[in-house]
């Protein structure tokens, strides 16, 4: 025996799907920006390591430099470095804009770094 199917189902996967598309599409261009400021803050993690051996100009030219290879906005070229006599402190201040659909959103960003060596 062949029952009837219901078309309730069907269309309350569709919009659970159409849901998590959207979800994913947008979520895509916030986690994109925290991945660019984690790698940014990753790499003054590792100037902060090598602090010792560089100079603050060094440090700067490579940290730009990483800036612009992930695509940072230009206020992100904007690096601090702080030097004592035995530590050291590296930061930096940028704001990304987010877009979704009706509504802009600026995010800002402080990534440092601090260390001794």
């Amino acid at each position: 025996m062949v029952s009837g199917r219901r078309g309730a189902s069907s269309l309350g996967c569709l919009v659970m799907l159409l849901l998590l598309a959207a979800v994913s599409y947008f979520g895509f261009n916030v986690g994109e920006a925290y991945l660019r400021f984690y790698r940014f803050q990753d790499g003054m993690r590792q100037e902060v390591r090598f602090a010792g051996r560089n100079s603050d100009l060094v440090i700067r030219t490579r940290l730009r430099a990483l800036a612009d290879s992930i695509a940072l906005p230009d206020d992100a070229r904007r690096i601090r470095v702080k030097r004592g006599e035995r530590d050291i402190r590296i930061s930096a201040e940028y704001t990304e804009r987010i877009e979704f659909p009706l509504y802009v959103r600026e995010i800002r960003f402080t990534p440092s770094a601090r260390g001794t060596f």
